[in-house]
């Protein structure tokens, strides 16, 4: 017997509904799924299949967005041609790239405010408070590892990355023009 799971349009068989039903209902998704590119890069490492049904957007590199703060720009032309190059960086990545641009630029100009200014300010009131410049910089370093995260740029996502540069194979595969019979 199936039964539509809380609305959701999901046929789920009686005994999967209720053992979601216990976890109050919803139906929980574990991970967020990595994206194909990154996958590849990284050589695949669970093995598991690779979703060739992804959209796959143009890969020509995005322009930098004219919104953006001098900074931003700044960092947006350090990364832009490098994760374009290695299949991170597409045209629909633009918007994931200029947020992470913006949050930087908010944080370079945080920490060169708190470099001007004490840490801890002293209230008309007498009380003492965090100055806003900290709060303001500890947020965008949270969106920013965000969102390098999503673009494939943090540190520990960069050291599971194996880049395969087009033309050449891996010394494990074969060779397609060379036929073992034909000797």
């Amino acid at each position: 017997m199936v039964d539509q799971l809380g609305g959701c349009g999901l046929d789920v068989s009686q005994d999967l509904a209720a053992r979601l039903k216990e976890r109050n209902g919803y139906l929980m998704r574990g991970r967020k799924p990595k994206p194909t590119a990154l996958k590849v890069l990284e050589g695949n490492p669970g093995k598991r299949r690779v979703n060739g049904s992804e959209p796959k957007p143009p890969s020509s590199q995005p322009t930098c967005p004219s919104h953006l703060s001098p900074t931003a720009k700044a960092e947006w032309k350090r990364l832009a041609g490098t994760l374009n190059r290695i299949g991170l960086l597409t045209q629909v990545d633009r918007t994931v790239l200029a947020a992470y641009c913006q949050a930087f630029g908010k944080w370079v100009e945080a920490e060169r405010k708190l470099a001007e200014t004490p840490t801890l300010l002293k209230m008309p009131s007498g009380y003492i408070q965090v100055s806003p410049w900290v709060t303001i910089s500890n947020k965008q370093m949270e969106l920013m590892a965000r969102y390098m995260a999503e673009l494939g740029i943090t540190p520990s996502s960069r050291s599971r990355l194996a880049i395969q540069i087009p033309g050449h194979r891996k010394p494990w595969e074969a060779d397609p023009d060379w036929d073992f019979f034909d000797e």
